[in-house]
């Protein structure tokens, strides 16, 4: 019986990884999600994978030649328990599949309710009730809010649950 399991990949080649198993015979499945890089002043959409580093093969142990996998380029090893991989569970490949869009890339939610300008309020820590002005999410999940502090507009980064609608 076919089971999904989990393969590490080197690091920015997951899709090198995904395209070597494809070509030996193995289903494999790499999510990938539409995402917001902001470098130098630039912002734009790129394609990345939804699990850095990680893809999903499909395969029975008992009747695929598994370990082949350890030596295909890209791979660094299988997730395994012991000396066998570790299979996912049940329904969770498939439930991230139901969520991909027409592209084929998995729908993400944002994180956050708010746009670009939206007033918001501060709901816990120091800065607690502080008013300010939503900017962006960052690439590791905060929530930029300038704020006018000390007589100048400060942006700074906060845990998207501190942060709510200004009401």
């Amino acid at each position: 019986m076919s089971r999904w399991y989990v393969a590490n990949t080197h690091p920015k080649l997951e899709k090198t990884a995904f395209e070597n198993l494809r070509r030996q015979g193995f289903l494999a499945y790499l999510p990938r999600y539409r995402k917001t890089r902001r470098h130098a002043r630039r912002v734009e959409k790129i394609i990345a994978p939804l699990f850095p580093g990680y893809l999903f093969i499909s395969m029975d142990l008992a009747a695929t030649r598994w370990r082949a996998i350890r030596s295909t380029v890209g791979v660094r090893h299988l997730v395994c328990q012991g000396d066998a991989p570790t299979p996912v569970p049940e329904g969770v490949v498939e439930d991230i599949q139901a969520h991909e869009d027409q592209d084929g890339l998995v729908a993400v939610r944002d994180p956050v309710p708010f746009k670009k300008g939206d007033m918001v309020q501060i709901a816990g820590g120091p800065l607690r009730e502080h008013t300010g002005w939503f900017d962006c999410v960052s690439d590791d999940h905060r929530v930029m809010v300038l704020l006018n502090l000390l007589g100048r507009q400060i942006r700074l980064p906060f845990a998207a649950e501190l942060v709510r609608a200004y009401a």
